[in-house]
């Protein structure tokens, strides 16, 4: 019996070791065959391959992924293998910028015959980027060309932009999402509780929100009201363009985002029907109906479908904008702070306070530059890395050439504290601004520690001599040195904005401890000194520097290598879950989970101090 069990156990582990040899010869042969084919599809791919527009068509304006102010760099691996194997998964991001060159060249392009919408992936936007390219739809109608519109399903951020289009279509299946503005977040003090994480939170500002979500379950009464205000202004801005463009009453609009239960009732809950009783959309059509209707208006191409220019086709052949050197006989250098400010160097999407102040730097030593726009679309980070940027901007203007900031969707904060010594500051009416506040969130985890029977113990030679260790809890001196290091902190903001803006301290205490504005609002309290887009601020840099005839210019940050590997893998990632069918809902879930807690761990500031605004999710 022994040998019969000891020649079963000898049968079962050489067909465990056959079965482990099998699986890892399989799995190398695979990555060599992946390596294999990767180098060839790189080694035939041409990122440069020429584009003609050979037929005149409807040009398809795919707003595809995020719009954002500066495109990560494209990820050739992706690219590759979305090409060769047929994945469309589509890009991750459309450049702001891209959008609006299309528009402007469609207008006077004979090629264009008119622009058919295509929103149905529209990610991440702001709404002064709505507003911006609704106001370069309206002057494309303005050269006898049409837009259509025409989705199975509108969210709301699409529909906004739809309302534009002369003409608006929805599957006879679909519906238009209008719901209204909220600002909502998740809240971890029961967790952190649970977790015996000792979160010691100090901050200025009845209104600074920022670090509610570890400090509450909920959000707090001041927070609440202040949000409302602003998100209000923001709700009346698209109402009043939706109603504008569709010419209906404010009315109707109310009536079907506030009784959405009784007047789906009124259609046998019929959300398609009702989108169009209510007259947001001119026509009900299926799939195959548009098809036909679109081939009636352009004709047919070689496949059988209507004739269409596909807009990365025709980016490929229309100017751009701000992209030449700049000029001898007169230039304004543009220079793009998209994202949270961190201490350092950071890749694109993230404003590092060594990165952009280089960049500043550049443009004060090029004599070529004779001003600066400094466009900002950021809820602040880092107090150290904010003023490291700001120390550069005094630099800068010592040179005598203007400095002017335009601000994107958000320039509170941190993005503030960067803002306040320009010589003008032009935002849009919905640009969210302000948030003068400042606070610092260091965790502790003696708690923690010691349910695992962990316990920390010694001597030193002072008070302060464990220093921030986080496995102990923060000395008494500790906790108020930090608390006095953050009132200094933002009595220095206040001085800055009140010396930046030319206003005192009173006016600006009046407007700060962390109060959270839009661009109509900040401008009559003084905080900004014009409304308008980038190119308002770019014709105003040039006025104060004298030119009359100038060009502008972007000035960019080189990538380093490790920027590319990172974004290089990040764009493959990307691209492998949208090909796998993972929920575009699961993964926003995730992210909205993760961003605060992201947002908190990359925090890097040398001091702990932080100046920064939570309202980047915003959906609209």
């Amino acid at each position: 019996m022994k040998d019969l069990i000891h020649s079963i156990f000898n049968i079962f582990r050489w067909v465990g070791k056959f079965l482990t040899g099998f699986r890892i010869l399989t799995l190398n042969l695979a990555f060599l065959v992946l390596l294999f084919f990767i180098f060839t599809s790189l080694s035939s791919y041409s990122p440069q391959k020429e584009v003609k527009i050979s037929t005149n068509g409807a040009l398809v304006l795919s707003l595809s992924g995020d719009i954002v102010e500066e495109k990560q760099a494209i990820d050739p691996v992706s690219s590759v293998l979305n090409d060769k194997l047929g994945l469309n998964t589509g890009p991750t991001e459309t450049l702001f910028q891209d959008i609006l060159d299309s528009i402007a060249e469609a207008t006077i392009d004979d090629k264009v015959t008119f622009i058919l919408l295509d929103l149905s992936e529209l990610g991440t936007v702001g709404l002064n980027q709505l507003q911006i390219i609704g106001k370069a739809l309206t002057e494309f109608k303005g050269s006898g060309k049409k837009i259509i519109a025409a989705e199975d399903f509108y969210q709301q951020k699409a529909y906004y932009l739809a309302s534009f289009a002369d003409e608006i279509y929805l599957n006879p299946m679909g519906a238009v999402d209008l719901h209204g503005l909220g600002a909502y977040r998740l809240y971890f003090k029961d967790a952190l509780n649970r977790l015996k994480i000792n979160y010691h939170i100090f901050r200025v500002g009845t209104f600074k929100s920022a670090m509610e979500p570890i400090m509450r379950n909920s959000m707090s009464d001041e927070a609440r009201s202040q949000n409302l205000t602003w998100l209000t202004a923001l709700w009346d801005t698209v109402v009043t363009d939706i109603t504008r463009e569709r010419k209906l009453s404010k009315e109707s609009l109310r009536t079907y985002t506030e009784n959405i239960a009784s007047e789906l009732a009124s259609v046998n809950g019929d959300t398609a029907q009702l989108a169009l009783e209510t007259k947001l959309v001119d026509g009900l059509k299926t799939r195959e109906e548009l098809r036909s209707y679109l081939i009636e208006l352009t004709g047919k191409d070689s496949t059988g479908n209507f004739k269409q220019i596909a807009l990365n086709d025709y980016l490929k052949t229309i100017p751009h904008s701000f992209i030449d050197p700049p000029a001898a006989e007169g230039s304004i250098g543009i220079i793009i702070a998209q994202g949270t400010i961190l201490n350092g160097e950071q890749p694109i999407g993230v404003i590092g306070g060594d990165s952009l102040g280089e960049m500043i730097r550049e443009a004060r030593e090029d004599s070529n530059i004779n001003a600066l726009v400094l466009r900002i679309n950021s809820g602040g980070g880092s107090v150290f890395a904010s003023e490291v940027i700001r120390q550069e901007i005094l630099e800068y203007k010592k040179s005598g050439k203007p400095l002017v900031v335009s601000m994107g969707s958000m320039a509170a904060s941190g993005g503030y504290w960067i803002a306040a010594d320009a010589d003008k500051i032009w935002a849009s009416p919905v640009t969210l601004t302000g948030s003068i506040g400042i606070f610092a969130a260091i965790p502790t985890f003696e708690k923690s520690l010691s349910e695992l029977g962990i316990y920390n113990d010694g001597v030193g030679t002072t008070s302060l001599a464990a220093a921030l260790d986080l496995t102990q809890p923060l000395s008494p001196p500790l906790k108020e040195s930090i608390q006095i290091s953050l009132h200094h902190g933002y009595d220095q903001f206040l001085g800055i904005v009140a010396k930046g803006r030319s206003m005192s301290r009173e006016e600006v205490a009046l407007a700060a401890e962390g109060r959270v504005f839009d661009g109509a609002t900040a401008q009559r309290l003084g905080l900004v000194d014009e409304l308008g887009t980038m190119e308002d601020a770019i014709d105003s840099a040039a006025a104060l520097a004298g030119l009359e005839d100038y060009s502008a210019s972007y000035i960019r940050k080189p990538l380093t290598v490790k920027d590319e590997i990172l974004q290089l893998f990040s764009g493959t990632i990307s691209g492998w879950l949208s090909s796998a069918g993972v929920p575009q809902s699961l993964l926003t879930a995730f992210s909205r989970l993760l961003t605060p807690i992201r947002q908190i761990l990359f925090f890097n500031d040398p001091k702990g101090l932080y100046a920064h605004c939570l309202l980047n999710d915003l959906s609209l």
